[in-house]
């Protein structure tokens, strides 16, 4: 089972989202990514042993974090906007949401998941670019041209366990945010 733990986005915030992406689209051939893909992750787990699924979601109950403030704002390029493979949206959930990362890796490693070797820079991926030759320039003048780079805010009350399986995204279990231990 291929897994990950992330934040799903409300329904405001994607349709942000959507209106930034319906209007750069047509501007460059990238790899987009499809707006029910969209999410803030916390923790990619990769391959793990679905015999082993209820031990870690039983340790993913033990999670306490109080719900928190995100928001999504920022455009900009991975590794650099001289050389980008890949156009994100910025997200910002501060130390509440650093903390919730850093608990998700620590609970995961418990259970023998690699730890994050990369510090954790939340985004989310719009596109990766295809070929490095892509002229970006058409991207670059549709941003400078927002109004705005603020996608929206919203609270984070829950985290969750997905499934990715052949380009799809499920929700196994969804564990609430709060300060008191899960039981």
């Amino acid at each position: 089972m291929r897994l990950f733990i992330g934040i799903a986005l409300p329904d405001p915030v994607r349709s942000n989202l959507r209106a930034l992406l319906n209007q750069l689209r047509p501007l460059a051939d990238l790899r987009w990514t499809p707006l029910d893909k969209l999410h803030v992750t916390t923790k990619f787990i990769g391959e793990f042993p679905e015999a082993r699924l209820e031990e870690l979601k039983q340790a993913l109950r033990g999670i306490t974090a109080p719900p928190f403030d995100i928001s999504i704002r920022g455009l900009g390029w991975f590794p650099n906007p001289h050389h980008p493979r890949v156009f994100w949206a910025g997200v910002d959930g501060g130390d509440p949401l650093r903390a919730l990362a850093t608990a998700t890796d620590d609970v995961t490693a418990r259970l023998g998941v690699a730890r994050e070797d990369r510090e954790f820079s939340p985004h989310l991926t719009l596109a990766r670019v295809k070929n490095p030759t892509t002229p970006l320039e058409s991207i670059r003048r549709g941003v400078a041209s927002l109004p705005s780079q603020d996608f929206g805010s919203f609270r984070a009350a829950t985290f969750i366990l997905y499934l990715s399986t052949q380009g799809k995204y499920t929700s196994l279990a969804e564990f609430p945010l709060n300060s008191a231990p899960k039981t």
